[in-house]
């Protein structure tokens, strides 16, 4: 500060003074609430025992990790995030490619193929529910006259179906976002590669994985990361859907937290397992950056 110019000195204090609310507003909003959860995380609080209270170490989380449901939540939140973002991946990459033909009505395309992402999730999970219903839903009433099944089945409501079935709805909510994406991506694929790749003899298949996933490779990276984080920790399409049921086959574990908070109102028990996942997602979080860090330096 002391080379600067008193000019600058004034442009700087400016500068603090516009950044000031926006880091207090951030504080207020999300760092006091996650520092909270985490010291919470070692305290019993129990709403509907107020006279349990006080320092209680590591007692919570070792309790989270013997609840008999927490390694099938746990499981359940693996396979719910992975196929989630693999699958939303695969169909975005296919509609931003043929997005990015020259069809006819591609603008018109273009803007319908982003209604399921702008539909609130809890309408869209609300009517997926109504279209699977084994008694009255459009769904089954398709299969059947199809003769893709015999009779209508309760999709959402059978254990080996229920965490597949709402994986689809998600993957079909979210594939857009991909698709946008991804359809920028292709858009700064340089025309002029892919034509002298073309002349070289390269076919279709070659240019795609040889040209256009590897412009793709930093967008893919970022927003696969990031969907990561936000399906593994997504709450309201599953409990719109099924409620973490039936039987606890769609328990993720943030449906666990909402459980331990709202229903058993054991509220150090739900700071622990969110404490967990905060770290989980933190440790990732990092792992990321410094291996993109790693590879930038390189």
């Amino acid at each position: 500060m002391s080379g600067l110019t008193l000019r600058e000195k004034r442009i700087r204090m400016v500068a603090y003074y516009f950044v000031i609310p926006a880091l207090l507003f951030f504080i207020l909003l999300n760092a006091y609430p996650l520092l909270t959860v985490v010291w919470d995380s070692f305290q019993l609080i129990n709403m509907l025992n107020k006279a349990l209270s006080g320092f209680s170490g590591l007692s919570n989380y070792v309790a989270v990790l013997q609840n008999e449901n927490f390694k099938a939540a746990l499981l359940h939140t693996f396979i719910w995030t992975i196929l989630s973002v693999a699958g939303e991946y695969v169909f975005g990459l296919i509609t931003a490619l043929a997005l990015n033909q020259n069809i006819r009505c591609r603008a018109l395309f273009r803007g319908i193929i982003i209604i399921p992402w702008v539909v609130p999730i809890v309408i869209a999970g609300m009517t997926w529910t109504w279209m699977l219903d084994p008694n009255f839903g459009i769904i089954n009433y398709w299969l059947v006259k199809m003769g893709i099944i015999a009779q209508p089945y309760n999709w959402l409501g059978q254990m080996n179906t229920a965490l597949y079935a709402v994986i689809f709805v998600n993957i079909w909510r979210s594939f857009p976002f991909y698709t946008i994406s991804l359809l920028a991506g292709l858009q700064s694929v340089s025309k002029d590669i892919l034509e002298a790749a073309a002349i070289d003899g390269a076919g279709v298949r070659v240019r795609f994985f040889n040209v256009v996933l590897p412009q793709l490779k930093s967008i893919s990276l970022t927003i696969i990361f990031i969907h990561l984080i936000w399906t593994a920790i997504n709450f309201d399409f599953i409990w719109v859907m099924t409620e973490g049921g039936p039987l606890y086959a769609t328990e993720t574990l943030p449906i666990q937290i909402f459980r331990y908070a709202m229903q058993t109102y054991n509220f150090g028990y739900a700071s622990a397992l969110a404490s967990m996942m905060l770290g989980f997602m933190m440790t990732a979080f990092l792992l990321y950056y410094f291996m993109s860090v790693r590879k930038t330096n390189r």
